[in-house]
């Protein structure tokens, strides 16, 4: 954000204004989502805590009673933006304190303390301010982002209050999507405060929001003139013990609009698959870990291995096989376990044109990694060299070029057995059309 407000001002929009329009889009927002009450703005020393003192302002003069609060009871001083539009707050500013909550008890607290640029946890007066405030349960309307969550990951550096909104300018950042910040935000409002939509060419954004704009200019939309041949054949690679996965991961990719399913079935339940897939072909082989006559038909052009197939050596050969033939692939479930303390064998096999998409065990199996989740599968898509999607309630799609979307359309509903195997049906299906894997992998969420 703070790129973008520079390239605001070499645009010729002074700091000042923006931080004007920023505190103007809070204060609008507190009364459109609250009637008139007691309001406390906790100010902090930075351009956060300016905001803060903007809210103050046009809440006093639309009536609300305010009381801003400043950590040691200072205003920022000498030549800044915050120092401009505190000095415009003409009534008195309080030492911050877990006391002041009294007075504001049925009413709203506004956190200006600290923005997305925070790097450490809070400590001292902040901290104790803070635990309290979470303690009474007073409602919170945060500035950018609850103070303590960060923007860049939307990690916990420490203690943070749980928002009701969240006001944030020009784009929402990481912190507003990824948990915990996502939750501790709340509902989010993106104001915009005169940044131009032509600063994002300039800024090389690396992380978004996972939204049709990202991949809806490649997706497979069917044509007047296409027929099953000309919209992909994805195979997928079936197990003998748990076939239901399987089954959900064929059905996913021919509804999706995969021209041609097709099951590779170990012979012995061959007939399990053949009487419960109507659109789908199955096609049998022999042995427990060849797959050389299934692919042997390279019009088969991107295929799912992993659901219901078994965490052994034959699944780990099977899946090494598979990947010699350079074809775009999605790798779920027991095709990723399978190289538990072997990942480097699995990551020299991988490449762009393949897919990954553990849950946190299995993802915890070949990745030794720690850190937050965006940062964590960012990481792994340049180790594996694939794309990684790392599921949850804020899947995380990463390309091994840095680029990264996270998911915040996932409901609660989705966390139940087979609904990984239906999106790796989703992901193959779109794979066999020729969608580039990230953009598939973004979509399929």
């Amino acid at each position: 954000m703070a790129r973008a407000d520079q390239a605001a001002m070499a645009s010729g929009v002074s700091g000042a204004a923006l931080m004007d329009n920023a505190g103007r889009a809070v204060a609008r927002e507190i009364v459109r989502c609250w009637s008139r009450r007691p309001v406390l703005v906790a100010c902090g020393p930075g351009n956060n805590g300016g905001d803060g003192y903007v809210v103050a302002r046009y809440l006093a003069n639309w009536g609300w009673p305010v009381t801003v609060a400043a950590l040691n009871g200072a205003k920022p001083k000498g030549q800044t933006d915050a120092a401009y539009h505190a000095a415009l707050w003409a009534q008195p500013v309080v030492s911050l304190s877990a006391n002041l909550l009294e007075i504001v008890r049925k009413g709203l607290v506004v956190d200006a303390l600290f923005g997305a640029g925070l790097a450490r946890p809070l400590s001292g007066e902040a901290e104790v301010f803070i635990h309290a405030l979470n303690e009474s349960k007073i409602p919170v309307c945060a500035v950018d982002l609850p103070s303590g969550v960060s923007g860049d990951d939307g990690s916990a550096l420490g203690i943070a209050p749980k928002a009701q909104l969240t006001v944030t300018f020009f784009r929402k950042k990481p912190g507003h999507v990824v948990f915990p910040g996502r939750a501790l935000c709340g509902p989010t409002v993106v104001a915009q405060i005169g940044v131009s939509e032509a600063v994002l060419s300039d800024l090389n954004v690396q992380t978004a929001e996972n939204h049709p704009a990202v991949w809806g200019g490649l997706y497979p939309w069917p044509q007047e003139l296409g027929h099953k041949y000309s919209r992909g054949h994805a195979l997928v690679v079936g197990g003998e013990r748990m076939t239901g996965a399987a089954r959900l991961t064929a059905r996913a990719a021919a509804r999706v609009g995969a021209g041609l399913v097709t099951v590779a079935a170990p012979r012995p339940v061959w007939s399990v698959y053949a009487t419960a897939l109507e659109s789908v072909m199955v096609e049998a082989f022999s042995g427990t870990d060849t797959l050389d006559s299934v692919l042997a038909d390279t019009r088969k052009n991107a295929v799912a291995i992993g659901p219901g197939l078994g965490v052994s050596e034959a699944t780990r050969r099977q899946t090494l096989q598979l990947l010699s033939k350079q074809r775009a692939c999605v790798l779920d479930a027991d095709a990723i376990s399978s190289f538990s303390n072997q990942s480097r064998q699995l990551f020299s096999a991988l490449s762009e044109n393949c897919v990954l998409t553990p849950h946190e065990g299995e993802f915890a199996r070949i990745f030794n990694l720690s850190g937050s989740k965006l940062e964590r599968a960012r990481t792994a898509a340049r180790l594996s060299g694939a794309v990684v999607l790392l599921k949850g309630p804020d899947t995380v799609v990463a390309h091994p070029d840095g680029r990264a979307v996270v998911n915040t359309n996932a409901p609660p509903d989705l966390a139940t057995g087979g609904t990984g195997d239906v999106l790796t049906g989703i992901i193959v299906g779109l794979l066999a059309q020729a969608m580039p894997p990230f953009e598939a992998a973004s979509a399929a969420c």
